[in-house]
C-alpha cells in the first residue's frame, strides 16, 4: 500500500492522534521553558529555585499518571480527550493568572500531566491498537504532530508574546484547545478503527498479552529505559535552560528559537524513515542504533561556542528524536502486547516524565553551584555512548526470546 492510500484509508484516526501530539506541545518543556525568563524575573526566582520548582511540579506528575494513565484501557479515545484536553486548557489558563508560587507549581503540574503525559498516552496507546502490521508507519506519521509543535510553536509564541506579553500568550493557548483542539480530536476519534481487508499481515509475530506486574518484574522492562528515556531527559534538560545557554554563549534567542524548525526537519525526516524500518524489521533490532547522533548532538553543543552548533546540534538531536519517536511508541506493544498497553505505558511514560523532571532540577543546582554547562552536556553524551551498548545487550536479548516463544 502506497503512503497516499494509506493516509487516506486512515485518515480520521492518524489526523485524530495527530492533533493529539501536536497539542500536547502546551505541556512539552520545549514551550514552557520559553516563559522561563519572565517566570524567574516575576517570582524572583533562580535558575536552580525554578528548575526545583519545575521538578517538583512534574514529579507529582509522574506520581499521578500510573493511576491516570490506566484510563486509556477502560474508556475510548473520544472519551479519554473530553477528560484530558480541558484540564490541560486549565493548566494554560493558571499560567496566565498565577501570582503565587503554588498556583504557578499547580499550574505547571496539570500542563506536564495532562499535555507531555496524557495527550501523548491517549495518541499513541490509540494507534497502537488500531494498527499492526503497519503500526511503525502510523505511529512515525502520528508523533510528527510533536516535530511540527516544535517547529512552528517556538517562534510562535516568541511573536505573540511579543505583541500580548507572556501571560496572554497562555490564554490564546487555552481558547485554541477549547474552541479547535477538543471538538476536532473527539469528532475524529469518535469512531475505533477496525482490521481492513487492505492491511498486510505483520512481519512481527504477536506476543502473548503482558499484565503491568509481569512487565515489571521482567528484567528486560527496566533495561529498555536507560536508553528510551535519554532523549527526553537530555532534550528536556537542554531546552529547560535555553535562555541560560544563550546568555552564557552570547547568541541570540530568535536565532536559536528559529534552529528548532531545523531538529522539526530532521525528526520529521528520520520519523518516517523509523517508521518503515520499524515495519520491516522490527523495533527491538533498530535498539543498538538510535542514541548514537544524540550522543554526538551532546558532544557539538558541549564542545562549540559558534552559534553555527547549535544548527547541527539541533539536526543531530532530530535524527535520534526521529528514531526514538517512533520506537516508544512501537517497542512496547512488540514486547508486551497491547491488552494491557495502556496500564504498561503509563509506567513508562510516568518514568519519561520524572526523568525530565531529574534533568533540570539536577542541572539547575549544578549551574548554581557553578558546574560547567557545558561539561554536564559533554557528560550527557557519555552516557548515550553507555546506553548503545547496554541496548545492544538488550536487543539480541528480546530477540532470542521472541523467537523462542
Amino acid at each position: 500500500m502506497s503512503v497516499f492510500n494509506f493516509l487516506s484509508n486512515n485518515a480520521r484516526w492518524i489526523g485524530g492522534a495527530f492533533l493529539l501530539t501536536l497539542f500536547s506541545s502546551f505541556g512539552q518543556t520545549f514551550f514552557i521553558s520559553l516563559s522561563a525568563g519572565e517566570i524567574r524575573s516575576e517570582y524572583g526566582l533562580s535558575h536552580g529555585q525554578f528548575g526545583l520548582l519545575y521538578m517538583v511540579a512534574t514529579l507529582c506528575s509522574a506520581l499521578t499518571l500510573p493511576w491516570m494513565g490506566k484510563i486509556v484501557d477502560r474508556f475510548t479515545p473520544a472519551q479519554v480527550t473530553m477528560m484530558i484536553v480541558p484540564m490541560l486548557a486549565l493548566g494554560a489558563v493558571g499560567m496566565a493568572f498565577s501570582t503565587h508560587v503554588a498556583a504557578l507549581v499547580l499550574s505547571i503540574y496539570l500542563l506536564r500531566l495532562f499535555g507531555q503525559a496524557m495527550m501523548t498516552q491517549n495518541a499513541l496507546t490509540a494507534t497502537a491498537r488500531w494498527f499492526a502490521a503497519n503500526r511503525g508507519k502510523a505511529i512515525s506519521f502520528v508523533t510528527i504532530g510533536h516535530n511540527v509543535g516544535e517547529a512552528v510553536l517556538p517562534f510562535t509564541f516568541v511573536l505573540v508574546a511579543g505583541a500580548v506579553g507572556w501571560r496572554n500568550s497562555w490564554l490564546v493557548a487555552a481558547a485554541l484547545l477549547i474552541v479547535f483542539a477538543l471538538p476536532v480530536i473527539s469528532k475524529l476519534v469518535a469512531k475505533d478503527r477496525e482490521r481492513q481487508a487492505s492491511d498486510p499481515e505483520p512481519k512481527v509475530a504477536a506476543v502473548r498479552d503482558w499484565t503491568r506486574p509481569e512487565a515489571m518484574r521482567d528484567i528486560f522492562f527496566w533495561l529498555l529505559l536507560i536508553g528510551m528515556l535519554a532523549p527526553a531527559f537530555i532534550g528536556t534538560t537542554i531546552f529547560f535552560h535555553q535562555v541560560y545557554l544563550v546568555e552564557l554563549r552570547g547568541w541570540s534567542l530568535t536565532i536559536f528559537a528559529s534552529a528548532f524548525s531545523v531538529m522539526a526537519m530532521f525528526t520529521i525526516g528520520f520519523v518516517l524513515v523509523a517508521g518503515a524500518l520499524v515495519d520491516r524489521f522490527s523495533a527491538v533490532a533498530l535498539l543498538p542504533s538510535f542514541l548514537i547522533p544524540l550522543s554526538l548532538a551532546c558532544f557539538v553543543l558541549g564542545g562549540f561556542d559558534a552559534q553555527w552548533s547549535v544548527f547541527v546540534f539541533m539536526a543531530l538531536l532530530g535524527t535520534s528524536y526521529g528514531f526514538s519517536s517512533t520506537l516508544f511508541g512501537s517497542v512496547w506493544p512488540e514486547i508486551y502486547g497491547t491488552k494491557h498497553l495502556g496500564s504498561i505505558r503509563a509506567i513508562t511514560v510516568a518514568m519519561m516524565v520524572f526523568s525530565t523532571a531529574a534533568g533540570p532540577g539536577l542541572t539547575g543546582w549544578l549551574i548554581d553551584i557553578g558546574v560547567s554547562y557545558s561539561s554536564q552536556i559533554i557528560a550527557m553524551g557519555l552516557y548515550c555512548v553507555v546506553a548503545c551498548g547496554i541496548m545492544t545487550f538488550v536487543s539480541k536479548g528480546l530477540l532470542r526470546r521472541n523467537a523462542t516463544t
